[in-house]
């Protein structure tokens, strides 16, 4: 389970966060709160999480639930997106439009000066690989971390061309994706999900 933050407050106000250090906001708290309920019942084994305080304190509601510690890794935050951090959607535009728009076609593109998504996927990736290996088999791991993380990191593992991550859609505050193995690998069996998961019937059949 790929599990983005709850809401803060640079979200609402559609700022771009990257690596800055941004608390919930109440209701990002709720959303913690009401999703850690859910994925509570999925017993999980183990929760690993970014640092940061947003991806942290929605990990801790949770950990209070399951009675699971939580690992904390630098490696699960957010792209550094240098000059961009901070600003709108808007001044983004208006300051790094020939940037942002290089990026959406899917060029690699070290936005505001910071890092490639290949990198965020480099540091990100092997951790949540390491911490699925620790399972037995059927177990469950919780990765809570930010939405640009996230995604970059389901691309990697699903093996996708990194020219096509932007194709995997964003995911809502405090809503998850769920990767499972299958016989070829990996597979993406929930995406930007707020509900827990359902048996497949008939898949491919």
């Amino acid at each position: 389970m790929l599990w983005r933050h709850g809401q803060t407050a640079w979200n609402v106000e559609q700022r771009f966060q990257g690596s800055t250090d941004i608390p919930l906001t109440e209701t990002g708290v709720a959303q913690a709160r009401r999703s850690a309920r859910l994925l509570a019942a999925l017993a999980p084994d183990a929760i690993i999480s970014s640092d940061l305080r947003r991806a942290a304190d929605t990990a801790a509601e949770l950990a209070a639930l399951t009675d699971l510690p939580v690992t904390p890794y630098e490696g699960l935050r957010e792209t550094y997106a240098g000059a961009w951090q901070g600003l709108t959607h808007a001044e983004i535009l208006a300051r790094y439009g020939e940037q942002y728009t290089a990026w959406k076609r899917g060029e690699p593109v070290r936005r505001g000066g910071g890092e490639l998504e290949t990198e965020v996927a480099d540091r990100a990736a092997p951790l949540v690989l390491a911490a699925a290996d620790k399972l037995a088999d059927g177990g469950v791991l919780v990765v809570v971390s930010h939405g640009g993380a996230i995604r970059t990191t389901i691309g990697r593992l699903l093996g996708l061309d990194p020219t096509s991550w932007e194709s995997l859609g964003g995911l809502s505050n405090c809503c998850w994706s769920v990767l499972g193995e299958g016989a070829r690998g990996w597979r993406l069996t929930e995406h930007n999900a707020g509900t827990l998961p359902e048996p497949v019937l008939g898949d491919d059949a």
